[in-house]
């Protein structure tokens, strides 16, 4: 027995235009703070960064409530884009975990205000042992602000909420702020497509950077220039990646067969030619450590369902692997 869906109710007309007023107004006051944020950037950003560069072991980055939040992430962001980092939270950190932090690390603080009190002794614990500390925060004369070896001062801005209470544009520019900590060490690293990888293993985002010699069938359907064509048939519906590679005498890819040059060249003595007669000269080919994402969208621009991974420089490239369309979807590369 199926149980009937309950109907969405509908607001009415006036209530849903400022129900997309007010979030229209919210976006609209976050990005006013966001464009400010960026017009304030300046040198201390760059002594920052150099500080969690030089660091040998850990960014540990630590913030309490609404700032904790955003913390949390710019950890999880730095640790996925070749930073060591780890959040700590400031109030288990006066409980033992002060023991996760050593004088290799260094901390990035988050608070608004700039006198978080769960703060104050990982604060006082990173001034004991030199431990370098950056500040993140709207006010550069607070406790946090005036401890810190450097501040990333966050201007000033109204928040989203209709009261101004609510963390809102100043937790949008504390994680702005964060990101853009994170992608300037990835820059500074010459951080790859392929390191990224390594981090991302599971999903459709390692799969979009899984190479191309990972998922090709090295079994290929190959047929060398002279075979005739009702032999290279045999081998393509053998084979069933609706294609036919044509090699030279040293294994050289000259071209390839397809379903559309069977049908170009259909004719009575179609099965007497020799492949070379057939196929398309200079098939298009990737090489296997080619990106599967980047194979799939040149598949995708040029209509075609398979490539042969090739070796060797233009002109005499010689096949390895094939990989198919198909081979990319059931990998999760869409």
């Amino acid at each position: 027995m199926s149980v009937p869906k309950p109907k969405l109710a509908v607001p009415p007309a006036d209530l849903a235009a400022r129900d997309l007023a007010a979030a229209r107004r919210a976006i609209g006051i976050e990005r006013a703070g966001l464009a400010a944020l960026e017009a304030a950037l300046d040198a201390h950003f760059a002594r920052a960064l150099e500080l969690f560069a030089k660091a040998k072991g850990r960014v540990i980055v630590s913030g309490m409530g609404k700032s904790g939040h955003v913390a949390r992430k710019i950890a999880a962001t730095l640790a996925s884009t070749g930073t060591p980092a780890q959040f700590v939270h400031p109030a288990e950190a006066s409980h033992g975990d002060l023991g996760m932090i050593t004088p290799d690390d260094a901390v990035l603080a988050l608070s608004n205000s700039g006198e978080t009190a769960e703060l104050s002794d990982l604060v006082a614990y990173t001034r004991r042992f030199s431990i370098p500390l950056v500040a993140m925060t709207a006010r550069a004369a607070s406790a946090l602000g005036t401890a810190a070896d450097v501040v990333l001062l966050l201007p000033p801005a109204e928040e989203a909420c209709p009261v101004g209470l609510a963390p809102t544009t100043s937790t949008t520019m504390q994680l702005a702020l964060g990101d853009a900590i994170a992608v300037a060490l990835m820059e500074r690293r010459g951080f790859t497509a392929e390191n990224f990888g390594k981090f991302h293993p599971r999903g459709s985002l390692g799969a979009r950077l899984a190479k191309v010699g990972e998922l090709m069938h090295a079994d290929m359907p190959l047929a060398r220039r002279g075979t005739r064509m009702d032999e290279v048939l045999i081998g393509m519906t053998a084979k069933r990646f609706g294609c036919v590679g044509v090699v030279d005498g040293e294994g050289i890819l000259e071209g390839i067969v397809t379903d559309g040059d069977l049908r170009r060249h259909m004719a009575g003595d179609l099965l007497a030619r020799p492949v070379e007669q057939v196929m398309t000269a200079g098939p298009r080919v990737v090489a296997p450590e080619t990106l599967a994402a980047e194979a799939l969208n040149l598949m995708n621009a040029h209509q075609i369902t398979a490539l042969f991974a090739c070796t060797g420089a233009a002109g005499r490239r010689v096949p390895v692997g094939i990989v198919h369309i198909h081979d990319l979807l059931r990998a999760g590369v869409a």
